[in-house]
């Protein structure tokens, strides 16, 4: 058993405290078939990736999962173009297997739902192919607002219905993960909020099984969650891993590119980065008549707040904005980016 100083080594950095977990903190890494991380390409996720690899686990036994939220279906309201491009190349150029998933219409569907059930969602498999499940029953619903700023997941359904839930489906409907044992990593931290210090640090994961048919064990592991943000770009530094263009920009945290968390300088920033998407926002808002902050709508928040000087800079913007993004994984003078330690506005 690898107790918590052999994960996180000495360091005079202090920590935000985190909750006692029912388990013990760290999991026995030796056990584990497979390791897949939910990968969204923010730093935290990031350094789940690269703490990995510092602890020796084999590239062959680690599998970097995406969630699209737009989905491929046309739509760029929400998310930062790159991120999918980024995310891709990030895996290739570390040597780890990569999969892509997404509820169909992503997004803008799910929030545009009228007496309706949930869309499908698809995942990439082994070989290539490309999955399908869900969405053929279920109750049928209305939407027809954004989500809401809440930690509750019921009404905040972005995290749910585009993340959470897409994640699970995608493990479930895959055999290959019966009869082993496997390893689930996510990058929140307990310095992020006092809602996420609470979180176990390690767990069952929700689509465990051993104990059904399909001898399904799979746990659940936060290994930075006791991180700051000071050791979480360490990591990176260390292995010059090239950011997101989000975090050049000076956003501080990889939520969406018009995350409904947004501060107001955020949606200021925003609103510079890709004007359309925040119009379009605005006009959902109008259409709904309920807008996202209930106090205000975001072009109103956006008047109230002040860009990011990196915004000025066309060069960062464009590279922020391409789907095709295939800028370097590894660079040589590596620096801490403008979003370093700045606005940490985001689900709670």
């Amino acid at each position: 058993m690898l107790f918590q100083e052999d994960f996180f080594g000495s360091s005079n950095v202090a920590r935000a405290p985190a909750a006692v977990p029912t388990q013990c903190d760290a999991p026995d890494i030796s056990v584990y078939d497979k390791f897949v991380v939910a990968f969204s390409g923010g730093k935290d996720s990031l350094a789940c990736v690269l703490h990995l690899l510092e602890l020796g686990v084999p590239k062959g036994k680690i599998e970097l999962w995406h969630h699209e939220i737009d989905g491929r279906e046309g739509s760029e309201l929400m998310d930062w173009a790159s991120t999918p491009a980024y995310c891709r190349k990030v895996a290739k150029e570390l040597g780890i297997i990569y999969f892509s998933s997404w509820k169909e219409g992503g997004f803008e569907r799910e929030m545009l739902r009228s007496n309706q059930p949930t869309a499908p969602t698809h995942f990439e498999v082994p070989g290539g192919d490309i999955l399908t499940a869900g969405g053929v029953s279920g109750k049928l619903g209305t939407r027809r607002k954004f989500p809401q700023t809440s930690a509750d997941l019921s009404v905040r359904w972005c995290s749910a219905y585009l993340k959470i839930d897409v994640f699970c489906i995608a493990l479930r409907n895959q055999d290959r993960f019966s009869g082993i044992k496997t390893l689930v990593l996510s990058g929140e931290r307990a310095q992020e909020s006092s809602c996420r210090a609470k979180y176990k640090t390690f767990e069952t994961h929700r689509t465990d099984a051993r104990e059904g048919k399909t001898k399904r064990h799979v746990d659940a592991w936060r290994p930075i969650h006791r991180w700051s943000e000071q050791e979480v770009w360490a990591i990176i530094e260390r292995f010059g891993v090239n950011p997101h263009p989000a975090y050049k920009l000076g956003f501080g945290r990889l939520s969406c590119a018009r995350c409904i968390f947004g501060s107001a300088n955020q949606w200021a920033s925003a609103r510079v980065v890709c004007p359309s998407a925040v119009a379009q926002i605005a006009a959902y808002e109008k259409d709904f008549g309920i807008t996202i902050d209930r106090k205000m709508d975001v072009l109103a928040k956006a008047d109230k707040g002040t860009p990011y000087p990196a915004t000025s800079n066309q060069a960062l913007i464009d590279e922020a904005n391409d789907p095709n993004w295939d800028g370097p994984v590894f660079i040589e003078d590596w620096q801490m980016p403008a979003g370093a330690f700045g606005e940490n506005t985001g689900p709670t």
